[in-house]
């Protein structure tokens, strides 16, 4: 059957949105910001050591090509021309690290991903030597000293990767985040690729002055990083080069946003404290604060929103972390295997419609905001003999709930003007058992776009304002308008806090899990010294939780 005719009205954008899960290629009608077509395609993640979290650059880069090229087709189909696509925007999975060889192209190390743990002793011993009278790390980036920023990453991979020390000396090592890697790449490459990034990946390493919008040199002294390998720095808005391959070649890529930045434009959050929700991989709450650094006293981030052209202005934001959303999903999906498919679990937790006194703190990759505690580790308490899969899953749901709730309280501790609502996006917003979950844990109404892929609309939009290209407005007045879904709480809210204090119990018995006295992982010294009962009496209880867990008789 031949494809029906489609009138298209408006200049056309695309945006490559690359997560942490999977990369994407959506294509927008730049003057009503409707979705015309997209691909997706899954990327693995590598978990080689205990802590440790790992990606192939060049899958990634693979990913990016292939949505590009299915999204055409899909175009083709629709009988839209590609022709009409004027840009192209990036968001991209922030912190994630890769240092690659500008003469070969070839990535030196595996990417290190925002989630990797195996930098906390580099941490530790770093943070001896900041003054406690002058945190200058923090007061030049808005950062905590954590595992979960580039530097650190960096710092590793210097020290450990001869093939990176290698290339350091011989002048060919060029570093970068998601971003720079991927525009590298699409404007050419070893050929003349464009190496860059702009100010709020640039914002998440730790390198750079949020203040002076430049790479800093005591920071990078202070971190041993060559400043030499660092990209350049441009704005969110702005023509980096032109693709150089595939079936959008001589496309501008002129828009770069990290996703949670990319998520704010998005949702159209130009204003001093209007504030989103992502609920992806991690889950991650920014408020605007302006042109003005806001510090936090509860445990935020403070951080670039978005910088719209060379000439124009920089917004900053708060921003409240949590590592592990979404990941709990695909845990229990990849490694218990009581859900066969991520959209299984909103069933799951219908069943029962509670956790029955069951609460789960996913702390995979130790506690992001508002604790900032490394050592803490994922668990799963108040079990009891009635406890089924139904209500992990649900607890699982709930633990996102409460992991925002927490960051929510910071903002409006940091702010002073509690938010009348929340808006949400992101892949678990489909979940409306999880929405409205949000609504009863928060106590204020939780606020949904008809439309979720804000975080690549947030990349198109700015890619389509970039002078030069200037086919997508950002005045108030031409915004499209965005038809909205409103969760309102359904308990009351001392039911909410009595539950809340529950978890944050939980939360305490969650940390110093990991102690320095702690083992190596790896190390067979400590089994050495165990008798054989605990093996036995071990694998039983596994064995008989597995099989009770999944239902098995």
């Amino acid at each position: 059957m031949a494809a029906s005719k489609r009138a298209v009205w408006g200049p056309l954008v695309g945006a490559v949105d690359q997560g942490t899960s999977s990369t994407r290629f959506l294509v927008f009608n730049s003057k009503t910001a409707e979705l015309l077509s997209h691909h997706q395609v899954e990327i693995k993640q590598e978990f080689p050591r205990e802590g440790w979290v790992e990606q192939d650059p060049k899958e990634i880069l693979h990913s990016v090509y292939e949505c590009i090229e299915k999204t055409c087709e899909k175009l083709g189909q629709l009988n839209i021309d590609i022709s009409n696509i004027k840009a192209i925007g990036v968001s991209n999975q922030r912190e994630t690290t890769v240092v690659w060889d500008k003469i070969t192209g070839e990535p030196l190390y595996n990417a290190v991903v925002w989630l990797d743990l195996r930098t906390q002793s580099t941490v530790e011993s770093l943070s001896k030597r900041i003054p406690g009278n002058n945190n200058f790390v923090k007061s030049k980036t808005g950062l905590p000293l954590s595992t979960y920023f580039s530097a650190v990453k960096l710092h590793w991979l210097l020290d450990n990767v001869r093939k990176v020390q290698k290339a350091v000396e011989d002048k060919r090592a060029l570093f970068g985040t998601i971003d720079s890697w991927l525009i590298w790449s699409l404007t050419g490459g070893v050929s003349g690729g464009v190496h860059c990034t702009d100010v709020t990946n640039a914002s998440r390493t730790m390198l750079f002055n949020i203040h002076s919008l430049e790479w800093d040199k005591q920071l990078c002294d202070f971190f041993g990083i060559p400043m030499e390998i660092l990209p350049n720095v441009r704005s969110s808005s702005e023509i980096y080069g032109l693709m150089k391959a595939g079936a959008l070649e001589g496309v501008p890529i002129s828009g770069c946003l990290g996703d949670q930045s990319a998520a704010l434009v998005g949702q159209m959050c130009f204003q001093t404290g209007q504030a989103k929700n992502t609920y992806g991989t991690g889950c991650f709450l920014l408020c605007n604060t302006g042109h003005k650094c806001v510090f936090s006293d509860h445990g935020l981030l403070t951080t670039v929103a978005y910088k719209l052209g060379r000439d124009k202005p920089v917004y900053y934001a708060l921003e409240g972390s949590v590592a592990i959303a979404g990941a709990v999903v695909r845990w229990l999906r990849d490694n218990l295997g009581i859900i066969k498919t991520s959209e299984e679990i909103e069933k799951l937790a219908k069943e029962v419609g509670t956790s029955y006194g069951c609460y789960f703190v996913p702390a995979f990759s130790g506690l992001y905001a508002p604790y900032w505690e490394p050592s803490a580790r994922g668990i799963i308490c108040g079990l009891t003999q009635f406890t089924n899969k139904c209500h992990i899953a649900f607890a699982a749901l709930e633990a996102v709930c409460f992991q925002t709730r927490e960051i929510l309280d910071a903002m409006n501790r940091d702010c002073g003007i509690p938010l009348s609502h929340l808006q949400v996006d992101g892949g678990m917003t489909s979940n409306n058992i999880l929405m409205q979950l949000q609504a009863d844990i928060l106590c204020i109404p939780v606020v949904k776009p008809s439309m979720p892929e804000t975080t690549a609309l947030g990349a198109a939009m700015v890619a389509g304002a970039a002078e030069g290209v200037n086919v997508w407005s950002l005045e108030p007045e031409d915004l499209s308008a965005v038809t909205m879904e409103r969760f309102e709480p359904q308990i009351n809210a001392e039911e909410s806090e009595i539950r809340y204090s529950t978890w944050k119990k939980a939360v305490m018995k969650s940390m110093g899990w990991v102690t320095n006295q702690s083992p190596e992982s790896g190390d067979p010294s400590i089994f050495c010294s165990l008798p054989l009962g605990f093996f036995i009496v071990s694998s039983m209880v596994m064995l008989i939780g597995a099989r009770y867990i999944s239902g098995i008789p």
